[in-house]
């Protein structure tokens, strides 16, 4: 008897340290997964990121042009992300005097030199560093069904900002495919 109360006991105590670990593990993750699909209609959050060349991009200076994020993985993303950033830096419909894109890695700067001479395409895209991953926090992109690393990177994840600092489209693709097509149409409905 005594060792059926005890197996009872442990049974239970084991269910609710389970049930406190996802009590404290679960709204983060919920509340990234609203933020991130709520953010449409609502300015865009402020950030101030160091780009690969070393210069500093806020948001305020990009206001006047439709602005294109992509937050990945980064340099651990060989092809899939490697394969979107080049893709985005190419694409003159996405970086003119009306639209650009940035894409926002959770990298140190100095990790990318090797990957740009690999690629050169990469270094077409404006990279900005990310590395104490507060604007992928702000944007809520950490724990989204395409980071294959929740709460260290994000995974393939797009934001659409108009000219005034709106959020206008956002987009986590699981499939971490080359989405540029879908993007140029989301930017046309503008």
């Amino acid at each position: 008897m005594k060792f059926k109360i005890t197996l009872a006991v442990l049974i239970v105590g084991f269910l609710g340290l389970i049930a406190i670990s996802r009590i404290g593990n679960g709204p983060t993750s919920t509340r990234q997964q609203n933020t991130f699909s709520d953010l449409v209609g609502k300015p865009a959050p402020a950030f101030n990121l160091v780009a690969y060349d070393g210069h500093t991009v806020s948001l305020d200076s990009l206001k006047g042009k439709t602005t294109v994020l992509f937050f990945n993985e980064g340099i651990v993303c060989y092809p899939a992300c490697w394969n979107q950033v080049a893709a985005l830096g190419t694409d003159k419909d996405l970086n003119n005097d009306k639209v650009t894109t940035l894409s926002i890695v959770p990298d140190q700067q100095g990790e990318w030199a090797s990957a740009i001479q690999r690629q050169p395409d990469l270094g077409k895209e404006t990279l900005l560093f990310d590395s104490n991953l507060k604007t992928s926090q702000d944007y809520g992109v950490l724990n989204l069904e395409s980071s294959m690393h929740k709460d260290v990177k994000p995974g393939h994840s797009y934001v659409i900002i108009d000219k005034s600092g709106i959020v206008r489209y956002t987009y986590d693709d699981p499939t971490m495919g080359v989405q540029n097509p879908l993007i140029k149409k989301e930017i046309n409905t503008l």
